[in-house]
């Protein structure tokens, strides 16, 4: 009942902060931007302005699909974001390439969360099979005492929570090297600052919900198969 709660919980905080980040995506989307760039172009232009130019910036299919990826360094925006010229699409063309900086500049936490995403991939793998594998009585079959098994899942889970803190910082700083961009390079007026700051701190808090999740369900793991030795 316990990890039950915990998905109840976070599931509804999950919805609740990501239909907030699309109804500011949706309200800021409606202030035409006082520079007439489009994502795209705010993309293209900040990415210049670092000396960035092995980076592509492309369009994507999806609402909110905006990403930057490192391993092909493109950074890929919603047909919203690539196409608007307003202070929501502003804001997230920016934030993607903050990521692109971080890339260019070696930010520690970057680096630190893209060597981590192999050890989360497997991690992953594992839970996977072993909370299959128990609901199946798998885990008896293979003679596995419990606490082997406690062990195998609290620390697969330790990677997956792992990862999802480090990536707090990697978020937060991409926003703030956005945000002082498009400040110092007077793309937006101080009403469109205050837009943008708005909608990537929503956009962060996605993140920040998502790393809460997985700590308490990592407290539920150790109290499930730790809690009671004496």
């Amino acid at each position: 009942m316990g990890i039950i709660l915990i998905v109840v919980v976070f599931g509804i905080l999950g919805y609740v902060v990501s239909n907030k980040l699309k109804s500011k995506f949706r309200k800021y989307s409606q202030t035409s931007l006082r520079a007439n760039l489009s994502g795209k172009e705010i993309a293209e232009l900040m990415l210049a302005d670092h000396n960035i130019h092995h980076v592509r910036v492309n369009c994507v299919e999806g609402q909110l699909s905006d990403h930057y990826n490192p391993m092909n360094k493109t950074v890929n925006l919603s047909p919203d974001v690539y196409y608007g010229r307003n202070a929501a699409a502003t804001a997230v063309a920016a934030h993607e390439c903050g990521h692109a900086v971080q890339h260019a500049q070696s930010y520690a936490w970057l680096q630190l969360r893209s060597a981590m995403v192999p050890i989360q991939n497997v991690s992953g793998k594992i839970l996977n099979f072993v909370l299959l594998a128990s609901l199946f009585g798998g885990i008896a079959l293979f003679g596995l005492p419990y606490e082997a098994v406690g062990v195998v899942v609290v620390g697969a889970y330790s990677v997956l929570t792992l990862f999802s803190v480090v990536t707090l910082p990697v978020e937060f700083d991409a926003s703030r090297r956005a945000l002082a961009w498009v400040q110092e390079r007077n793309i937006v007026t101080p009403q469109e600052y205050g837009m943008s700051k708005d909608a990537l701190k929503w956009a962060a808090m996605t993140y920040v919900v998502a790393a809460l999740a997985s700590l308490a369900t990592l407290a539920y793991y150790l109290l499930i198969f730790f809690g009671n030795r004496e």
